[in-house]
């Protein structure tokens, strides 16, 4: 990053919160702030787990809480524990919380049609276009890498969604117990290591790393949530993976995958993966790769 770049995007920053009106108390000219205004928004119709409202916006416990007893005291919130934990809170909306977001919805309407009512058709588009990828790489700052269990409930999701896929994807189905790893166990210090990528807090991707004793570290059970793809999820987790091997001493990375995974071939070469001999017999694969890595 250079100089430039931190100023456009301080530039930027200032632009948009003087545009939007987040720097008035009364936001979209009600009687509150932006902060409370948008937790009515998450909390929506169906409302909330207050942890997971937490996570979804980056708040920490003491200010949520101070903003959930400011609309408690509008009469616009009901928080109260669930009936089988007692230790998780739920929030939904009032009848006038429910009032109160559907004002906020259609003065939220008025503001995005006033940003664009000045401009003329292609600038209209433009803007749009440049907005979905602001918000698309945007999001992508805010997912988080994770080394974990295996048998972490957030890793036993992701490899239940990994071997779904690949089952409906593979011309010859998927079964885990076939492969060269059926057990993720293998996956655990000191024989190998397994990520796990979360965006606001909920798991989105994975990736495992095996470290096997005098061999190069092999990339497995690589995978990425159809609704976190395009945010660049895929190289970021061969890249942590990269920087992990080269500090375990691997001078090479080699992965295996199948015919049928098209992106995931040309997301590997495209990384620096030269396709190699078959090093393994795992069933399911029928490409091998292998990158010489930590400047070997």
């Amino acid at each position: 990053m250079d100089a430039a770049q931190i100023d456009q995007v301080r530039r930027f920053n200032r632009t948009v919160t003087e545009r939007v009106g987040v720097l008035h108390d009364h936001y979209l000219g009600r009687d509150r702030p932006i902060g409370e205004a948008r937790l009515l928004w998450e909390i929506g119709g169906q409302g909330q787990d207050v942890r997971r409202l937490r996570e979804r916006l980056g708040l920490d416990s003491g200010y949520l809480s101070r903003l959930l007893r400011a609309l408690e005291a509008d009469g616009l919130v009901i928080v109260e524990p669930q009936p089988r934990d007692r230790r998780v809170r739920t929030v939904r909306l009032t009848e006038a919380g429910r009032a109160e977001h559907a004002a906020l919805d259609g003065r939220s309407d008025e503001l995005a049609g006033s940003l664009l009512e000045p401009l003329n058709t292609a600038q209209r588009a433009r803007l749009v276009a440049a907005m979905a990828e602001v918000d698309r790489l945007l999001t992508a700052t805010t997912v988080t890498l994770d080394v974990v269990d295996p048998d972490h409930p957030d890793a036993r999701h992701c490899l239940r969604s990994y071997f779904t896929e690949m089952q409906a994807q593979f011309e010859t189905g998927f079964d885990p117990a076939r492969s060269l790893l059926p057990d993720t166990g293998g996956l655990r210090p000191p024989n190998g290591l397994f990520l796990v990528a979360r965006l606001h807090g909920e798991p989105v991707g994975c990736a495992g790393l095996k470290l096997p004793s005098g061999a190069a570290a092999e990339v497995k059970r690589m995978w990425v949530a159809p609704r976190a793809r395009r945010l660049g999820l895929g190289r970021r987790l061969l890249g942590e993976l990269e920087a992990r091997a080269v500090r375990h001493g691997r001078g090479a990375l080699r992965l295996d995958t199948n015919k049928d995974l098209g992106g995931a071939i040309d997301l590997y070469r495209s990384y620096g993966f030269e396709e190699v001999a078959a090093f393994n017999d795992e069933p399911y694969a029928h490409h091998w790769f292998e990158k010489r890595i930590g400047g070997a």
